[in-house]
């Protein structure tokens, strides 16, 4: 007979394949497992002006740091017709999202979510957006990079802990069941064609119970307390830009933001196979921290800090000195502003997803909110320690280059989420 813990685990097991796969089975084995704890059913005048409002209605770690929902799905969209939406389009997608609403409580219990719209889409227009709303068209942020760029019109962004709640949803949204939670769902896709489906899990035990998959070395190396493949914590909570300053504060989108969101394939078999752990510490965080035994197996020895602004400016004498330098160390020297607020709002999740085939994939789904995309591509763009290439002969545009060794990047998209009162297809100038 199976201990607690291993029931458990055989549960997530289950839910996550079942959110990957998104059928009918898929929710029948979901809904098996969790048929005796209802989900909490919403209000729609209870839901927050901000559709980027979750901090508030997550769990969070003894530090104060965000969990985020466990299993998250991405549907990017695209109009069925040329030109602006009508009316029609909008009183359609409008239905649509207020059913889910009522049907769902806005918590990690029931379902968050949140659609936002791309420059192309802003493109059907003949009126532009406002001049404080940052949104060009993706493109590639390093000389080593070539991704595939999503420019569909539309993102709409569903997470929950309930992998249950996520998938009728989400099949209800794509018109394969007629209701969820109770209530009717208009279907999605009277208005809207589903052209990508992409999912995603984050939480300590998800990663390491997934790690059968391409790019995971078959000794299975990824800690069971990681929530993440590369086996540390991340999102400490001091090392992120708060809510309220990634928010737009004026002009006719004032409560949206703006979000970047990029597809991210990993190859790990050299970071667990070849590095030690005190290496992967060095790479990931900063060589100041392997020196000063600041990280203890997965990283909550830091708390709610990872104390990386400690050791920017020691990026190029610990080039020197090392040989290599950090992922962080480097991105965090574009991620401050001139008060020294963290400028990026990362909510990233993992996947196993192999876009547009069947393979099991370790790949990493990397959402990123703030005010300007601009701020994410600087960020983007000194993480990639190209300057640093010429302190020492040691680092390399990839090699020993934080952790650029083991990520590339296949797909980016660029997206305005706006006000949760401009969320139906608005048009730039909404007022």
């Amino acid at each position: 007979m199976p201990l607690d813990g291993d029931t458990d685990r055989s549960r997530r097991d289950v839910l996550k394949a079942a959110v990957a796969l998104g059928g009918a089975s898929a929710l029948s084995a979901c809904l098996d497992r969790t048929s005796n704890d209802p989900v909490p059913t919403g209000d729609p005048n209870d839901k927050p002006g901000r559709q980027h409002a979750w901090r508030e209605y997550i769990r969070h770690d003894d530090h104060g740091n965000s969990q985020l929902p466990s299993h998250q799905i991405l549907l990017y969209l695209t109009l069925d017709t040329d030109g602006p939406p009508s009316d029609a389009d909008r009183d359609a997608l409008a239905e649509t999202l207020d059913a889910l609403d009522r049907a769902y409580a806005w918590s990690h219990e029931g379902l968050l979510h949140s659609i936002a719209y791309s420059p192309a889409y802003f493109d059907r227009f003949d009126a532009s957006l406002p001049e404080n709303v940052d949104l060009p068209e993706p493109t590639a942020l390093s000389p080593f990079e070539s991704p595939a760029f999503d420019r569909q019109d539309a993102l709409l962004h569903l997470a929950s802990d309930r992998a249950d709640a996520l998938l009728e949803a989400d099949r209800a949204l794509r018109g394969e069941r007629d209701a969820a939670n109770g209530v009717s769902i208009p279907t999605l896709t009277d208005v809207l064609t589903v052209d990508s489906r992409r999912t995603g899990f984050v939480g300590a035990g998800l990663p390491a119970k997934h790690q059968n998959a391409a790019g995971i070395p078959d000794s299975k190396p990824v800690p069971e307390a990681s929530p993440l493949f590369m086996g540390f914590e991340a999102g400490f909570r001091g090392n992120q830009a708060t809510e309220d300053y990634v928010t737009l504060d004026d002009g006719p989108f004032a409560g949206g933001t703006t979000k970047v969101v990029a597809n991210l394939r990993q190859r790990l078999d050299d970071w667990y196979e070849e590095q030690t752990h005190e290496e992967r510490v060095m790479e990931m965080f900063s060589p100041g921290h392997a020196a000063e035994g600041l990280v203890e197996g997965v990283g909550d020895t830091l708390g709610s800090d990872s104390g990386i602004d400690r050791f920017v400016d020691d990026v190029e004498s610990d080039a020197r000195e090392y040989g290599r330098v950090g992922h962080a160390q480097k991105a965090a020297r574009a991620n401050r502003d001139s008060e020294g607020n963290v400028r990026l709002l990362r909510r990233h999740f993992e996947s196993s997803d192999d876009i547009g085939s069947d393979q099991q994939v370790a790949s990493l789904h990397f959402p990123s909110l703030q005010r300007r995309v601009s701020e994410f591509e600087a960020v983007r763009r000194a993480m990639n320690g190209t300057d640093l290439t010429e302190v020492t002969p040691a680092v390399r545009q990839r090699v020993n280059n934080g952790i650029l060794e083991y990520i590339f990047v296949r797909r980016r998209g660029n997206f305005l989420v706006p006000p949760r009162r401009h969320r139906v297809l608005p048009t730039p100038r909404p007022e």
